[in-house]
């Protein structure tokens, strides 16, 4: 598949390492410009790009970068993706650590991929946002093995969803889906299954335990 990567931190850039490897065409691009990602280029084999075209003829978008940067992403970045592409959130809120307070998330109850939907104007999946950026590289198993991890996956859009599950099975990890994007606060910071090393059980019931409540800590 073609794949847009919008980020090139630690999920951004071992994504782009597995996805590559695993022979998809990856175009990858940052807030720094395509010069600052010849190593990862050359590394990889993916495709350095300006962000206005890292999404052009995707069929996966993968959006990996602090949530307060979401709104300065150009206006109209998804327009050149391919129909029926998928959009990735892996963002989190870190409101005292990096994002400052958003107040539809604080105020008003959004999910934090919810919010995110709202400012790309396009709806998104929320996967990868607990995982452990090193586990991409070092914790693949074949399907079946016995210490293969879960991810959970939650969006509105059930074929993208069923498309970004598909590619996580191919990434070596096996999927939950955690429902809607409203019932994605199951999986932000400080849930039980965020950062949970476990299989499809283990976090299915990670996932049931959450609770709604947001701790202060977490709040702007």
């Amino acid at each position: 598949m073609k794949i847009g990567i919008i980020g090139a931190g630690n999920i951004g850039g071992n994504l782009t390492r597995r996805l590559t490897a695993l022979g998809h065409d990856v175009s990858v691009a940052n807030s720094r410009g395509p010069h600052t990602l010849t190593a990862l280029a050359e590394e990889t084999g993916a495709t350095p790009v300006p962000v206005e075209e890292a999404a052009r003829g995707a069929e996966i978008v993968i959006v990996t970068i602090p949530m307060k940067a979401v709104p300065d992403l150009p206006a109209g970045l998804l327009d050149e993706a391919a129909d029926g592409a998928a959009v990735v959130d892996t963002g989190n809120y870190y409101p005292r650590q990096r994002d400052g307070k958003i107040v539809e998330i604080d105020d008003e109850g959004l999910t934090e991929s919810r919010w995110t939907q709202r400012q790309l104007g396009h709806p998104v999946i929320k996967a990868f946002n607990g995982t452990y950026a090193q586990d991409l590289l070092d914790r693949p198993r074949p399907a079946g093995a016995p210490d293969r991890m879960a991810l959970p996956v939650a969006g509105d859009d059930e074929a993208a969803k069923r498309k970004v599950r598909a590619l996580i099975d191919e990434l070596g990890f096996d999927t939950v889906d955690a429902g809607g994007l409203d019932d994605s606060w199951r999986q932000q910071p400080d849930t039980p299954v965020y950062g949970l090393r476990a299989d499809t059980d283990g976090v299915t019931k990670a996932l049931a335990e959450a609770s709604p409540e947001r701790k202060p800590e977490r709040r702007g």
